[in-house]
């Protein structure tokens, strides 16, 4: 009995070895893994703020920009920004005004483009 128990134990010790360097290395990339995925998450929370920060900037120069110009000062014209893109929102009186508010806001100084939403009443 003792000689098939030794006979039967010993592949099964042996394999159970080899597998522990295979575990310790899965583990250790899993962990290198993981600190990568939180570098990363800092990263993109970082620029992610950064960029609404620069949005809420930009979408005060604009509405500055509208608010100053003759044409457009009192229009009602509603402004977001993501990531550097205009939207204007709003009902005005003409045609005239919307075009004139989408070139003033593109003209603004860090605007990517912009989306004219404006409704003519």
């Amino acid at each position: 009995m003792k000689v098939i128990l030794r006979k039967s134990l010993l592949p099964a010790l042996v394999i159970g070895l080899a597998a522990v360097p295979a575990f310790a290395q899965s583990a250790g990339e899993s962990m290198h893994e993981a600190g990568h995925s939180a570098e990363n998450a800092v990263s993109h929370a970082y620029h992610g703020t950064a960029t609404a920060v620069s949005d809420s900037a930009l979408t005060a120069k604009v509405k500055t920009a509208l608010h100053e110009d003759k044409i457009t000062t009192g229009a009602g014209i509603h402004v977001t920004t993501v990531a550097g893109v205009v939207t204007l929102r709003g009902k005005v009186a003409s045609s005239e005004i919307a075009n004139h508010a989408s070139e003033v806001a593109q003209n603004t100084n860090g605007v990517k483009s912009v989306k004219n939403k404006l409704k003519v009443q």
